[in-house]
């Protein structure tokens, strides 16, 4: 929470950040980003402005309707907004124009009639709250609050390159307090403000930023040194990088994805983490997905999701058509799990995971995949991280096993694409370092 109000560069870069967010339609990270190369400001002043921008998002619709304003005008409404979230904490205005047509007993007025809506104090959309009451039931309130809380920046140590009390004392050297999370192997909570990617342990590739309750995922594996292990949705690879740690960074660890420029990301990680056993390709045609059948001993599935786990730190995912893509999206999940399953070896093993707290996106696509599929798969185990009993963003993961074939129908399986000696290796050499993004207030992931 800031001790003092935005200085008025501040206040401005946070009306800039508004405005391309909700006027451009830009992600916060992309507005941030763009804002941020304009100028040269301390890690303090990033932090400021990222927590108050992450706060007006979070809970938009209060601040609208404490500002008079529409959320239709919130574009551009910047300083109204501003002006209110500071007499929200009961800190001093900015020095504006806005601040002298501040009245407060309209304020005052508003804020009392917000007290008795709790949904909107919580800055949750009527869409949301409606499905989140049928989904989750009374449990909804509580990750409802949860969700608005100010994220906290969690670390993952690349035991690939050290080990956990190696890290924090060469991040203390460096001005980075740090504490160790309980019941997370390798989980460091930052709790200053510093500037994580500037310190050469990042640039060295010690660690990864990473929410406390993603890395639970990689682990939920269960992979080993030696084994055959694909991330068929691979994304900027921060799980992947977490499986090659695990496995110690020997065995077969495949990453996919449809989208080329996050396969060049990974590389670039992955060459600073040292993770040398990562190989990626782009899913160009269903046949990429055909060629690796029943080849892997493990497989991730990370699938597209509504992404409303993690709404701490991507808050503008709320504001935008979450609703209507949500069919899509549950379309989408069915059929990864139905296509890219088969890639599993007989006797292997998958997780299913998302960033969602909703059963349609977890436990009820899950339920469905195996009663379409009974005496193939079975499920072992799930787990869902909740925002409001962990602290940390909301998850949810299935471990699933496909059942060993008898040895006759086995006897078909030919040696696959991901044991072809001809598979070309990614050019781990000669990349570009990782850019570093230029606020820290969302994970990389």
């Amino acid at each position: 929470m800031l001790k003092n109000s935005l200085t008025l560069r501040q206040a401005e870069l946070v009306v800039a950040v508004l405005s391309d967010v909700l006027g451009n339609g830009s992600t916060l990270d992309r507005a941030y980003a763009r804002q941020f190369a304009e100028v040269r400001l301390a890690p303090t002043e990033q932090a400021n402005i990222a927590f108050v921008t992450g706060d007006l998002m979070r809970r938009l619709n209060l601040y609208t309707l404490l500002a008079g304003v529409s959320m239709d005008e919130a574009a551009v409404a910047g300083w109204s907004l501003i002006c209110v979230w500071h007499q929200f904490y009961n800190l001093p205005l900015p020095p504006c124009p806005a601040a002298s047509l501040f009245n407060l007993k309209s304020y005052e007025s508003r804020k009392a009639t917000a007290r008795n809506l709790p949904a909107l104090w919580d800055g949750c959309p009527e869409w949301l709250d409606a499905l989140g009451e049928e989904q989750l039931g009374e449990s909804w309130a509580a990750e409802r609050r949860a969700l608005t809380q100010h994220p906290k920046r969690f670390l993952r140590v690349n035991t690939l390159k050290c080990d956990q009390n190696a890290l924090t004392q060469r991040l203390l050297d460096e001005r980075v307090n740090v504490r160790p999370v309980s019941g997370i192997a390798n989980a460091l909570e930052v709790l200053n403000d510093a500037a994580l990617f500037r310190t050469d342990s990042f640039q060295e590739g010690w660690f990864e930023q990473q929410d406390a309750g993603s890395q639970q995922i990689a682990e939920f594996l269960d992979v080993q040194p030696g084994m055959r292990v694909i991330d068929a949705c691979a994304g900027a690879g921060g799980k992947t990088l977490h499986l090659a740690a695990l496995m110690h960074g020997k065995g077969r660890l495949l990453a996919l994805d449809v989208e080329q420029w996050k396969l060049d990301n990974l590389k670039q990680r992955a060459r600073r983490a040292g993770a040398h056993n990562i190989e990626t390709r782009l899913i160009s045609s269903s046949k990429t997905i055909k060629r690796l059948k029943e080849s892997a001993d493990r497989l991730l599935l990370d699938v597209p999701c509504s992404g409303l786990g993690v709404l701490k730190r991507n808050p503008d995912a709320k504001w935008r058509d979450a609703a209507q893509r949500l069919p899509i999206l549950m379309a989408l999940q069915a059929d990864i799990l139905s296509r890219y399953s088969k890639m599993v070896k007989p006797g292997g093993e998958l997780v299913y995971a998302t960033c969602s707290i909703l059963p349609c996106e977890n436990q009820d696509q899950v339920a469905k995949f195996l009663e379409a599929h009974q005496g193939e798969f079975s499920l072992v185990r799930e787990r869902v991280i909740s925002p409001a009993q962990s602290g940390f963003d909301g998850f949810y993961m299935a471990l699933i096993r496909r059942e060993a074939a008898p040895a006759a129908a086995m006897s078909h399986c030919a040696s696959t694409d991901i044991d072809n000696p001809d598979l070309v290796q990614p050019d781990l050499e000669g990349t570009t370092e990782h850019t570093e993004p230029q606020t820290e207030e969302a994970s990389i992931e």
